[in-house]
């Protein structure tokens, strides 16, 4: 009898191996292989794509906005990519706090980008000023704006509820990394005890925010955008920042339910967790989800509009174009300083009732305001930390 009681063990415990070294899709040379083929893919058509709005920069108030949109495929993917490789520990956090806060960064610039198109604040506030509000129904949640009629208020809220995911977005990425270096993170562990519920939330009213503040923008301004091909350039940004959200939170939920399971080692025990593999399904399908994003993305924002057949070899002054020049306008681009410029006239109230048409100059004010900002995102922060602790 104990003989084969032993027999039996061995067989379980074999059983279990072989579970355990077959291991999951995720971890497999296939998986990265496919992932990194769509991964390099897409950053070779991106980075081509960005080369030529350079090397054509014949625009720069349009195309520091493209240039800056089309940078959310090398950090998505390269990101998801990385994070898949490092899927068995916790390095992957680190590379999707990366993603996240450059994702933030794209929702501003794309409409900002929107912005140029029209000249400017000013010349949509002339274009839309008194015209009623439409459309006005409880399917887009604007049947409270019924007999409402366009003003600057309006449109100081497009730009404020995209610019609080800015804002949110990078805070909120900071503090899932704290969290997780004092154990209080875990992806896919809805417990009140841990952050990734709280953090959800957050980022669930957040996005929502944000997308309705662009639902907005767009409905308004929809017939001044028709010569820009709007509808692909909305379509294309909203389906690459909002729709992998929600297959993220998809997934974290097919993680709670069970429909995902967790690695074991030889013993039994937990290795990677459900929320830890739900997140590396979540890279692996954005890496291949890049490499179309890149293709629409150079239909959506086309360099061809910005080629001057008569001065082929030169830039806008004039000059021949060289990689020091393209150097310098890259850099240009990326230049995060009129973000907070921007945030500072359209949450300040002494800009409230004031269309945009010059930057502030004071530094000094500029600096209090935005260290004010600062101290009640703190305040918000140490609010959740403080939550945590007393619920351990």
């Amino acid at each position: 009898m104990d003989g084969f009681s032993n027999t039996s063990v061995v067989i379980m415990l074999t059983s279990t191996n072989l579970t355990i070294t077959d291991d999951i899709f995720l971890r497999t040379r296939f998986a990265r292989a496919v992932s990194g083929f769509f991964t390099w893919a897409a950053l070779f058509i991106t980075s081509y794509h960005i080369y030529q709005h350079l090397r054509w920069y014949s625009c720069p108030i349009e195309q520091r906005w493209i240039v800056r949109i089309l940078f959310i495929v090398p950090m998505y993917s390269l990101d998801s990519w990385l994070s898949l490789l490092f899927l068995s520990n916790n390095v992957y956090v680190y590379f999707n706090a990366v993603r996240d806060c450059y994702e933030a960064f794209v929702i501003y610039s794309f409409l900002s980008l929107c912005y140029e198109y029209l000249g400017g604040e000013s010349n949509i506030m002339a274009e839309i000023r008194g015209k009623p509000i439409r459309p006005t129904n409880y399917f887009t949640c604007t049947c409270c704006l019924t007999g409402k009629q366009y003003t600057i208020e309006f449109l100081r809220f497009c730009k404020q509820a995209t610019l609080q995911f800015c804002i949110i977005k990078p805070i909120m990425a900071c503090l899932t990394l704290f969290l997780m270096m004092i154990g209080k993170y875990e992806d896919g562990n809805w417990s009140g005890d841990q952050g990734y519920l709280y953090i959800t939330i957050v980022y669930n009213v957040s996005i929502s925010l944000a997308l309705y503040g662009l639902f907005l923008f767009y409905t308004a301004t929809r017939d001044l955008l028709s010569p820009y091909n709007p509808v692909l350039k909305f379509l294309t940004v909203k389906s690459v920042i909002f729709l992998s959200f929600w297959q993220g939170f998809l997934l974290a939920v097919l993680g709670l339910t069970s429909a995902i399971d967790p690695v074991y080692d030889v013993k039994g025990y937990e290795i990677i967790s459900r929320g830890t593999v739900a997140a590396g399904w979540q890279n692996f399908f954005i890496c291949i989800e890049m490499f179309f994003a890149a293709i629409a993305l150079r239909f959506a924002f086309s360099v061809s509009g910005y080629i001057d057949t008569s001065g082929i070899n030169s830039n806008i002054d004039g000059n021949p174009v060289t990689l020091q020049s393209i150097s310098h306008s890259l850099k240009e681009t990326m230049n995060p300083k009129d973000i907070m410029q921007d945030a500072i006239h359209n949450f300040h109230p002494q800009y409230q009732q004031y269309t945009q048409v010059y930057f502030m100059k004071n530094r000094s004010d500029i600096l209090s305001i935005f260290l004010k900002s600062l101290c009640y995102e703190f305040i918000f922060v140490l609010y959740i930390v403080n939550k945590l602790r007393k619920s351990s």
